[in-house]
């Protein structure tokens, strides 16, 4: 398939009226691409570039930046091998040498049936389960190669379609809030350079709370952060009521911004304040 089809059509509009230029879309789209074809084809960028009035080379030279991008068909399933520092010292390349043997590719190779494609990866980020490996960006950690074989043949017998989506999926839950730029009944644009001195001053909020520690789930997949226990009815410092606004924060034509989330961290407060003050992040 070349263009996006009706269904994504809309949501790409639905992406494309999130923010106030086009062109801020183009990752999110090419993701959708992506999801659709389970590559970037020259059809699928044009229609990008269609979208967010950009040129193709525009958009191509965007995508060929990013390695998550793939210019050419891959299998259904990504396999990315990590063989940086902490996977290497414990065993990473007899892991990926194994796998060669067992799918009969090299890095870079798609298996004959189309099922597989091999990579070799940088750091993929969970060095504390050495050594892993990611399926289609799903993590698989504490990795051996009799846990691979069974991984492999649980691919292929569908029984992880559940937890493994094909190739360019990167979540399967579709956003269902956020401010759409411009949307009818916001107050109107001000003049550059008054939005920022008429808004109010932020302040900011405590120290955050401990951070999170990943949770392990099936061969040691990381399933994502486990939140810090609180008290019944007890809200995290900083936290703001749902539909809050964010002191100061402004879109570029000056207009209040409603953030997609009922919390903001110390962070994201910092930042505003120091933009108010005409200071440079960071200092």
């Amino acid at each position: 398939m070349a263009r996006l089809n009706q269904d994504n059509l809309l949501r790409a509009r639905s992406l494309v009226a999130l923010y106030p230029h086009k062109r801020s879309a183009l990752i999110p789209l090419l993701h959708l691409v992506q999801e659709q074809d389970g590559y970037l084809s020259p059809d699928g960028m044009e229609h990008v570039a269609e979208l967010v009035d950009l040129t193709p080379a525009e958009v191509r030279g965007t995508a060929s930046f990013y390695d998550m991008f793939h210019l050419q068909p891959v299998g259904r399933y990504l396999v990315a091998v990590c063989t940086n520092i902490a996977c290497m010292l414990d065993g990473a390349y007899e892991l990926l040498e194994h796998i060669q043997d067992h799918l009969g590719v090299h890095p870079g190779g798609t298996t004959d049936d189309g099922l597989f494609t091999l990579e070799d990866a940088e750091c993929l980020a969970l060095c504390g389960n050495a050594p892993c490996l990611t399926v289609n960006w799903r993590f698989f950690g504490d990795m051996t190669p009799a846990l691979w074989d069974s991984l492999a043949e649980d691919l292929r017998s569908g029984r992880l379609d559940d937890e493994v989506p094909p190739h360019g999926t990167l979540c399967r839950v579709q956003r269902a809030v956020g401010l759409l730029a411009g949307a009818p009944g916001a107050p109107p644009a001000r003049e550059a350079g008054t939005a920022a001195a008429s808004a109010p001053a932020a302040s900011a909020p405590p120290a955050s709370t401990p951070a999170a520690s990943p949770a392990r789930g099936r061969k040691g997949r990381r399933d994502g952060p486990v939140a810090a226990p609180q008290s019944p009815g007890a809200q995290s410092p900083g936290a703001q009521s749902p539909g809050a606004q964010s002191p100061g924060a402004r879109d570029s034509q000056g207009r209040p911004v409603q953030l997609a989330t009922a919390r903001t961290t110390a962070a994201v407060a910092s930042t505003v304040l120091t933009a108010e003050r005409g200071q440079e992040p960071g200092r």
